[in-house]
């Protein structure tokens, strides 16, 4: 099936005027929670090793294992380079006012001896560790913090995951989904409209758009992934009277529905379940409804143009990162924006 865009020569638009940025799961893009905790300067370098190794020893710090002990001093001209972390502020009971307190109420020199060390002063440590770049560079201006990083999450937050030919191809499949949606629209339906890609060659399985003046749960999501299973000899509907639906014939379109229908005989017969792997396009952000319909399509890759009020890939819900689900995908959002966005006034 070959899409809308290469045979409307009259729609252009520009890679470059829109970005397609990751919906991340909450951990992922929260600010970073800091909490509170004594440090103090390490007055003779010498005995850094023996007041980390007692420190640990009397207050481990449990939880904040991507929290470094020490750190420079900021100021160069300091006499005390070095500062070590003591113990969180809320390891110490009765603290009462924060200037009373010294180096011996925090480490009585019956637990440990504490020359070396100066008079604390209160910090912020971040809480938990950083997942993203955003997280870290805003952690390191509190204190040293290890991170782990996800070179592909940095990129794709940069909107520089996708080369210039990615974003290109990106684009014909949205136009086609904004194609389908003003077909649905003429036809009275809500101007929604999405595309199912198989990116190993780069075929369009099925093009769909909203239909729930026919029934209330063929939402264009739904439309495309019937479509999809039609394709591979099974679905529920029909919808030969819409033009602008369309599927593709799939290599298992000889089995029967009953087969298609099962996804374990799928899975074992070597044949992907509906959409595993597959990429959707749509042009708004997908319901609850559409989101868990994704789930158990086992979706590869979610592309949406425009954000919903009641969405659930990133604005309500983002049920793509629940844990407790059997399938995850990866969300995109911002694909050919504005030409989605102006989809509602249809």
């Amino acid at each position: 099936m070959e899409p809308q865009s290469k045979r409307r020569k009259d729609t252009v638009h520009d890679p470059d005027s829109w970005v397609a940025l990751p919906v991340l799961s909450d951990e992922q893009s929260q600010d970073t929670e800091l909490i509170a905790a004594f440090a103090a300067p390490i007055n003779d370098k010498k005995e850094t090793s023996r007041l980390i190794k007692q420190l640990s020893s009397i207050y481990p710090l449990p939880g904040l294992q991507h929290v470094k002990r020490v750190r420079a001093r900021k100021e160069r001209d300091s006499p005390h380079p070095l500062e070590v972390l003591v113990c969180l502020v809320s390891d110490v009971p009765d603290i009462g006012e924060e200037n009373s307190i010294s180096i011996d109420y925090l480490l009585p020199s019956e637990n440990v001896r504490h020359e070396g060390l100066g008079e604390p002063f209160v910090v912020k440590v971040p809480a938990f560790p950083p997942l993203t770049r955003p997280q870290f560079e805003l952690a390191s201006k509190h204190w040293p913090t290890t991170f782990h990083e996800d070179k592909q999450v940095t990129v794709a937050l940069k909107g520089d995951l996708f080369s210039q030919p990615q974003k290109a191809r990106m684009q014909m499949y949205m136009v086609s989904a904004v194609d389908a949606a003003r077909a649905g629209a003429g036809k009275g339906m809500e101007a929604v409209g999405a595309v199912i890609v198989d990116p190993k060659d780069e075929r369009v399985m099925a093009v769909g758009h909203d239909c729930r003046g026919e029934h209330p749960l063929h939402h264009a999501v739904m439309v495309c992934i019937d479509l999809v299973a039609r394709g591979q000899g099974g679905g529920a509907h029909a919808f030969d009277q819409h033009a602008a639906c369309q599927f593709t014939l799939s290599s298992s379109a000889s089995r029967t529905t009953t087969e298609i229908g099962r996804s374990i005989s799928a899975v074992e017969e070597g044949q992907p379940y509906i959409c595993t792997g597959y990429d959707l396009y749509v042009t708004r952000e997908p319901c609850v409804m559409c989101a868990m319909a994704l789930v158990h399509s086992r979706i590869g890759r979610v592309f949406y143009g425009t954000a919903s009020a009641d969405g659930a890939l990133g604005t309500k819900y983002k049920i793509h990162t629940r844990k407790d689900l059997n399938h995850r995908f990866e969300v995109f959002k911002g694909v050919l924006r504005q030409q989605c966005e102006d989809l509602h006034g249809l």
